[in-house]
């Protein structure tokens, strides 16, 4: 009887299917080739910049990509549905179309993302992009052979390109939902707000011009001493978790930044602005002052 137990719950935590063939996807070396030659293709095309940082989505706060996928998907779903009605032919033509008109944006958007991320992240993200390239082949073809009044085979030309769609999307929630792409992974410090200022470590321990790594509890800290001032900013960068501490220290326009080592990155070290992506969301910072004995003190800016 303990034996039978035991292989029910052996199956009832079984990996789903579809799961395990993202994890597979995830150890995929053979994709890595491809993955190269088409990261150095977009890399050449889209070099950093305020084009890329659009695409992005540095103005907005937050990745571009996953609102713009709601217009193609949304449309070629609603087609889809148009189709199962009598008397629906044009409005579902016309989303069709609509669907294929957001799907460009939506495109460059997840190229730009997908070429700053990690090796493992990209090989789902090849397979992904290959899922949703295929059913826009397939809703173009669609909406040619309505045009052309060839309605019932625009209509399963649909279907198929429904079919890749979902599977494309699938693995979209893969990456961004278990393999945390365009999420931000600094650590929160919100929380630290009510409790005021707190000890971090002596200025004489800091040394002038170059960034090192402290901690303040759990939670990695970028420290920066220049000259009188002193700026923290949580080390974790938002993008996909790089250690700013490593990173390099620029100018631009005045400002002092410093540049993730991972991607390239840029966050203004007075107060975590981005100034250049692939990172969307604001570097966490900390006001800082100078305590009794030179002790550095620290609060999560307002």
């Amino acid at each position: 009887m303990n034996r039978q137990r035991v292989s029910r719950i052996s199956r009832s935590l079984a990996v789903p299917r579809p799961l395990k063939l993202a994890e597979d996807l995830e150890h995929a070396h053979a994709l890595d080739r491809p993955a190269r030659t088409l990261t150095s293709v977009v890399l050449r095309l889209l070099p950093p910049g305020r084009l890329k940082d659009v695409l992005h989505g540095v103005p907005l706060g937050h990745a571009a990509h996953p609102p713009l996928t709601d217009v193609p998907v949304g449309c070629w779903m609603a087609a889809g549905m148009l189709d199962l009605m009598p008397g629906t032919e044009r409005a579902a033509q016309a989303l069709v179309a609509a669907g294929l008109a957001g799907a460009v944006p939506a495109a460059l958007t997840g190229l730009a993302d997908w070429s700053a991320l990690h090796v493992e992240q990209q090989r789902v993200g090849l397979v992904h992009s290959l899922g949703t390239a295929t059913a826009t082949g397939f809703f173009a073809a669609s909406l040619i052979a309505r045009l052309r009044g060839r309605t019932s085979y625009g209509k399963a030309l649909g279907v198929a390109g429904l079919t890749a769609l979902l599977g494309g999307a699938y693995l979209g929630g893969h990456l961004a939902f278990r393999m945390g792409a365009g999420a931000s992974h600094a650590e929160s410090i919100t929380h630290l707000a009510p409790l005021g200022w707190h000890d971090l470590c002596s200025i004489d321990d800091l040394p002038d011009g170059w960034p090192v790594h402290r901690n303040l509890g759990y939670i990695s800290l970028f420290v920066l001493r220049h000259g009188d001032e002193v700026y923290v900013l949580a080390d974790r960068c938002t993008h996909l978790d790089g250690p700013l501490h490593q990173g390099r220290m620029v100018r631009i326009d005045q400002d002092l930044c410093v540049i993730c080592p991972w991607h390239g990155s840029t966050f203004r070290v007075s107060d975590g602005t981005v100034v250049h992506g692939p990172a969307t969301g604001r570097q966490p910072a900390f006001e800082t002052r100078l305590g009794e004995n030179g002790m550095i003190q620290v609060r999560p800016a307002r």
